[in-house]
């Protein structure tokens, strides 16, 4: 990432983002819960792209640079922590589980940032304790290093629905397969099926948050059928697709002006 923005500290806020925008990179001295109350949310670093739908939050370390993208319209709700106050006890980007009360913790902490009564600190505090108590949740894809598997990865990228075997991926790639299942491992953590779940449920959701027919989406995003994808969504994510669109409410206040002119403003 080039032309990377600092601002020391973590805003605590809530803002709109229209359905692509972006937030270019740049990096806090404080760490940062990142929340979309509607939309999808993708946070990309230099190690990949977090993804994030209404039912999860992403932990941002202190002094992660890092940059955010809209897909549908997002509701972005930001919570800044001191760089000594790690409730998570994480130093890497984390994609975490968001109950119903944590949510209602996050969109009610962040409707007025400048309160500073003691009800609002106390609020404060019940949010790190459900912060501590959310499950962390495999929502990443990450960065390839090696250029044998960053091509697998780039044609899976470009056409989720192609089901071809790591072998006849890694014919067209010029890789072995035994070579890619070994480069997945040691570079992602796991193994190809699991990678290319969490790839197409990343272009699901970004078509989900556009408005595309469920029916549609599992056909471009490889499943072999509706109700397969439906299964995939909902253990994935505790609801249907059919329902996402529908889970969060609309945007609580206008387009923020400074959106695209001020960008020292933004995150």
């Amino acid at each position: 990432m080039s032309n990377i923005r600092h601002s020391p500290k973590a805003r605590t806020r809530a803002r709109s983002l229209a359905a692509g925008e972006r937030i270019d990179a740049h990096r806090h001295d404080e760490h940062q819960i990142v929340y979309a109350g509607s939309g999808v949310l993708a946070v990309t670093t230099d190690a990949g792209t977090w993804f994030a739908p209404g039912t999860r939050a992403l932990w941002v370390p202190a002094g992660t640079v890092h940059a955010h993208r809209a897909h549908g319209h997002l509701e972005l709700h930001l919570v800044g922590l001191p760089a000594d106050d790690n409730p998570l006890g994480l130093d890497a980007p984390t994609v975490l589980a968001v109950s119903p009360l944590l949510r209602e913790l996050i969109l009610a902490y962040t409707r007025d940032p400048d309160d500073d009564t003691a009800e609002r600190r106390r609020l404060l505090a019940v949010l790190r304790d459900q912060l501590r108590a959310s499950p962390q949740q495999p929502m990443r894809l990450p960065t390839p290093t090696d250029p044998r598997l960053a091509a697998v990865c780039a044609i899976v990228h470009t056409n989720p629905a192609d089901r071809r075997t790591l072998a006849a991926l890694g014919a067209a790639a010029g890789a072995g397969e035994r070579t890619l299942s070994r480069l997945f491992r040691r570079e992602f953590g796991m193994t190809f099926p699991q990678w290319r779940t969490q790839s197409r449920l990343y272009h699901a959701l970004r078509m989900l948050a556009d408005g595309t027919p469920v029916t549609t989406v599992a056909h471009h995003c490889g499943w072999s059928s509706t109700s397969a994808f439906i299964d995939v969504f909902r253990r994935s994510f505790g609801y249907t697709p059919g329902t996402h669109n529908r889970r969060t409410p609309g945007p609580t206040s206008g387009p923020d002006p400074a959106a695209r002119t001020t960008p020292s403003t933004l995150g």
